[in-house]
């Protein structure tokens, strides 16, 4: 069988760049990944599988009592996918960490980039799931509490609380635990309350 030049088709394929667990990373490794990737300490953590239904209406819930809260003054919400870059030089063309909470809240415009948010926002957001608590709890408690975030919420739908840990002295040493009947009270945004009742009410 003869084909001419018009008919002839080449596919390329592509290699898919995957992190090797066994191996320490760099930005530039992230940069390669195919998928959703977060990078704390030089170690890749995937993002999928995606959310439950909970998961996202929690974060929907919060997102809207945030935005309202934030109407009038000076705070920018974003909601994952949205890369936050920690640089241990500043230098935010080559960070060493890339996180993607649950939702963040910016107040510094300037932080805001087209690719995400360069260092810590005033405070976030992370709705645990069963892949992502020990991480949530260990690495991301001891990144943002190292890089400055203020106020770093963990919500636990499985059992219906929510930490709330705050910097005092450089540390999160301010650490409230709200359960279903309660009101969440920020630390940082003191006008900033969510009644707990209607959170896992899906």
């Amino acid at each position: 069988m003869c084909y001419n030049s018009s008919e002839l088709v080449i596919n390329e394929v592509n290699a898919v760049s995957h992190p090797d667990g066994k191996t320490t990373h760099t930005f530039h490794d992230w940069l390669s990944w195919d998928g959703a990737w977060e990078l704390i300490n030089g170690k890749a953590y995937n993002m999928t599988p995606a959310p439950n239904s909970l998961h996202q209406f929690i974060v929907g819930e919060l997102q809207f009592a945030l935005r309202n809260y934030f109407q009038n003054k000076s705070g920018y919400i974003f909601t994952a996918p949205f890369d936050v870059f920690f640089s241990e030089s500043n230098q935010y063309d080559k960070p060493d960490h890339v996180t993607q909470p649950d939702l963040s809240v910016v107040c510094a415009k300037d932080q805001i980039s087209k690719n995400g948010c360069h260092g810590a926002p005033q405070m976030i957001v992370e709705v645990l799931s069963p892949s992502t608590a020990l991480k949530d709890f260990n690495e991301k408690f001891n990144l943002y509490q190292k890089f400055g975030v203020q106020e770093y919420w963990i919500v636990d739908p499985g059992n219906r609380t929510v930490h709330v840990y705050a910097l005092q002295d450089g540390a999160y040493e301010v650490r409230e635990l709200f359960t279903e009947q309660d009101t969440i009270q920020s630390v940082v945004f003191e006008a900033f309350r969510v009644p707990m009742t209607g959170l896992f009410q899906l």
